[in-house]
């Protein structure tokens, strides 16, 4: 028997009473629930969703999007790419240049429309984390030109709609950065006079400081409609709130998904509200679908990492997400009548004015609720008795309906979203005896679920053997299989000038550094493969397009990417358009293994081969040996990558790898 219960049942026996708190709408009611959401992107974080095979893609969708089955969730907000590394890899723009547009690249589009197939209610947000660099005309800031800015961004509103018929409610200005209020201004008068006044704007998508600003600025407090907040440790500031705006923690989570992940998010999505007045939160990220050994693995409400094997997993986050999303709507309202519980936890209470009530408790202790970010001040939860008395228009109320969880760190079984036999409600209250990392949902809404599906396959790693030529003639994303772009843009390609060999490729199409978000390579680079690769073979026939000074390269052990990509090491092997070679030890080339003379150019199709073994490597040229022996002491392991010297066109067909 747990210790916490025990000691529960023996201050109970020498006499235990219960606390009691009032559910009443008679006072009026508080603010006005906007719903819990996920996001997708900041980034790249669903990259491998798109590459799973059905049945299991849609069972992964339905189990965040559909209604009464899983998370249920309220909201989807993604990222508007743009073309640079923001976490976990890039997400190309729907601009590449100022000059073309094209809202069919990465699969934010393709994962909205998904979202409203189950929910057509879901509230969709975009929110740019980097800018194409024409954006910034060859600087670091995108508000130079507001107007610029703020007709790039609205094209991206207006071909959601256009080309995918998706309705944008929200828009964010740029995540985590300086926000500049003329900026945010230019934005709603654009969107305005495009007949977009319906849109909101979030603004800072940082900290809570564009509050002072908006209350000196009236223009700029009726310009914004949500102060979206990161990680705020359930808690706002006064000018926040002197603002009469919604508030909402617009990213926050960003914790493992385990049981302490799960106690971190159930936590907050209570607190939140009572401590910090904020209506909505968004879980960053919405699924952890791109390579563990990424930053920030396995961060999201679930996990599906797997699309080779088709292996997935229900993480218990999405059934503490379930205890709220599937017994409350946005535009339901909070009660005035919400709280923290006298020894320890929260509760909270929502009402659609229809007669519709829902209690969410939680319980979590500190040590297992801690998230990742910001540091947690130590708090007591015990073993409690509780009593709720109902009043108002919920004073009639007979029985209530009663789901639970109970995250149980001392025996590893955890309880899930279960749904329990009614709660009697006798004389207007009923009684609860509570025990630590608990979960109780207790309401009139009587359509909740637990969603189930076959169990999907066995886990098993990235394929030994792989290949790809990228011949597809309609390729449904513009990005081939389990290729992870960590600086640049890598897409399938139509080679009009070749219409033989290599008609169909892979290229890189990023020619100037964008406004970036993190700290990009001044290379362009995508990952492929298992990070426990060791010893390998891997080939691939490249294009050098840029004459001089252009180059490609093909690598194995790749020990780092996302946010750390520029101090990525392993075996890089380079072909320059100058005829020469080169091996490195690093992506940035300056600790250097071998290198001489190619003979190569642009416009010629060459086959490099990258040989792996031990502590050395060599290399071929069209199946020749260009170098033999170099020896690599670090990094040991890692995936496999091609890319291309700088910010350059280049083109890479008959990818192959064989690990032994």
């Amino acid at each position: 028997m747990q210790t916490y219960t025990l000691l529960f049942i023996i201050s109970c026996i020498l006499g235990c009473s219960a606390q009691f708190y009032v559910i009443d709408d008679r006072i009026g009611l508080g603010r006005e629930f906007d719903g819990i959401g996920g996001l997708s992107g900041g980034g790249a974080t669903s990259r491998l969703l798109v590459n799973y095979e059905e049945p299991y893609r849609s069972q992964i969708l339905d189990f965040l999007f559909k209604p009464n089955f899983g998370a249920s969730l309220h909201i989807l907000k993604v990222e508007i790419g743009g073309d640079a590394q923001t976490t976990d890899g890039t997400e190309p723009s729907h601009m590449h240049s100022k000059d073309e547009g094209n809202f069919y690249r990465g699969y934010e589009w393709w994962l909205m429309k998904e979202a409203k197939k189950r929910n057509p209610n879901i509230k969709l947000i975009g929110l740019p984390w980097a800018f194409p660099g024409w954006v910034g005309y060859g600087t670091q800031w995108p508000y130079f030109f507001p107007n610029v800015t703020a007709n790039y961004v609205i094209t991206w509103i207006m071909g959601a709609k256009q080309h995918h018929n998706l309705d944008i409610d929200y828009i964010g200005i740029w995540n985590e950065k300086t926000c500049d209020p003329a900026y945010i201004k230019v934005l709603r008068d654009i969107l305005d006079r495009a007949g977009y006044t319906n849109i909101g704007i979030i603004a800072a998508d940082g900290d809570w400081s564009i509050a002072a600003a908006m209350l000196k600025d009236s223009y700029l407090n009726d310009a914004v409609e949500v102060i979206g907040v990161h990680y705020p440790g359930t808690h706002t500031v006064k000018e926040a709130l002197m603002t009469e705006r919604k508030l909402w923690s617009s990213e926050d989570y960003s914790t493992f998904n385990d049981d302490i992940g799960a106690g971190c998010w159930a936590r907050i999505l209570n607190q939140n509200y009572v401590n910090g007045r904020m209506t909505s939160t968004i879980s960053w990220n919405l699924i952890a679908s791109y390579y563990e050994n990424l930053s920030f693995g396995g961060d999201g409400l679930m996990t599906a990492e797997e699309p080779w094997s088709g292996h997935y997993v229900v993480d218990s986050p999405i059934w503490m997400t379930a205890h709220t999303t599937q017994f409350t709507q946005p535009g339901w309202f909070y009660l005035q009548t919400v709280g923290n519980l006298t020894s320890g936890g929260s509760y909270v209470a929502l009402t659609d004015r229809k007669g519709n009530l829902t209690i969410i408790i939680e319980t979590m202790t500190h040590n297992h609720s801690q998230c990742i970010r910001p540091p947690l001040p130590y708090f007591d939860v015990s073993p409690q008795k509780v009593t709720f008395q109902l009043k108002g228009s919920f004073a009639h109320l007979t029985d209530l309906q009663l789901w639970y969880s109970k995250l149980d760190f001392e025996t590893k079984k955890d309880t899930l979203f279960e749904q329990r036999s009614p709660v009697k409600v006798y004389n207007g209250s009923f009684t609860l005896k509570l025990d630590v990392d608990e979960v109780y949902t207790i309401t009139t809404v009587t359509t909740g679920q637990r969603g189930s599906n076959p169990e999907p396959p066995k886990s098993r790693p990235f394929p030994k053997n792989y290949s790809d030529d990228f011949t597809i003639d309609v390729p449904p994303f513009s990005e081939a299989p389990y290729f992870a772009d960590q600086t640049g843009v890598f897409e399938y390609f139509r080679n009009s000038s070749d219409n033989a060999s290599h008609a169909f490729t892979l290229r890189q199409v990023i020619t100037e550094r964008p406004v970036t978000w993190a700290r990009d390579a001044d290379q362009t680079i995508s990952i492929i493969g298992d990070y426990s690769w060791t010893d390998l073979n891997v080939s691939c026939d490249v294009l050098i397009e840029t004459p001089i000074t252009g180059g490609v390269f093909l690598a194995a052990r790749v020990d780092q990417a996302g946010e750390s990509v520029r101090e990525a090491k392993g075996v890089f092997y380079w072909l320059y358009a100058n005829g020469t070679y080169k091996v490195t030890n690093d992506i940035g080339g300056k600790r250097v293994l071998a290198e001489g003379l190619s003979g190569t150019r642009e416009g010629v199709w060459y086959t490099l081969t990258l040989i792996v073994k031990g502590y050395f490597a060599s290399g071929m040229l069209n199946g020749y040996p260009l170098w033999e022996n170099a020896v690599v002491l670090e990094p040991k392991n890692g995936w496999t990558a091609l890319g291309t010297f700088s910010f350059e066109y280049a083109q890479f067909d008959n990818f192959e790898v064989n690990a032994y």
